[in-house]
């Protein structure tokens, strides 16, 4: 039995993929099904919309869209639907992505966008498993491990460095 897509990521550019997949990764940690398409806001704004439809048809509860450059692709997604739109504003060569930030983040009065960190695909992943978490227990536990695994990470580095010179650990971070 096939699983119906509970996110659909949206990437304005398959060039996006490399910065999207740590969405899909975290998507893929939490068992959250999810669809990845490549459609502009500019150049395909009718498949755009699309996309969006038949998401919301079939069951979708979270929109991830991704852009770079002049960035509409989130502001587009969520013009077709009041279902929750996360922005992941893509790093770009030519100012390093506060040109995606400024576009995906400067939405109208009345059409909101949550706009991540340029090239925060990690945390939008995460944002999206929190918004369905609201009603799947599971995935708020889920949720809860994810962050005490973290929190006892961070206990290990700082029980390491205590034992070590700075100098000695940051020659072993980079071995």
């Amino acid at each position: 039995m096939e699983r119906k897509a509970k996110v659909i990521i949206v990437m304005g550019s398959d060039s996006d993929l490399g910065q999207m997949k740590a969405a899909a990764d975290i998507l893929g940690k939490f068992d959250i099904p999810f669809d990845i398409h490549v459609s502009s806001a500019h150049r395909t704004p009718e498949k755009t919309h699309q996309i969006v439809a038949e998401g919301e048809k079939n069951g979708v509860g979270v929109f991830i869209a991704a852009a770079g450059g002049a960035a509409h692709l989130a502001g587009v997604v969520a013009s077709a639907t009041t279902l929750p739109v996360i922005g992941v504003p893509v790093s770009t060569r030519i100012m390093g992505g506060m040109d995606s930030l400024l576009s995906t983040v400067q939405m109208p009065s009345g059409i909101p966008v949550a706009t991540v960190a340029i090239g925060g695909a990690k945390n939008a992943g995460i944002l999206a498993a929190q918004i369905l978490s609201l009603n799947d227990e599971t995935l708020r536990e889920k949720l809860k491990q994810f962050r005490r695994e973290m929190a006892e990470t961070v206990a290990a580095k700082d029980e390491k460095l205590s034992k070590m010179t700075v100098a000695e650990y940051l020659e072993q971070m980079n071995q």
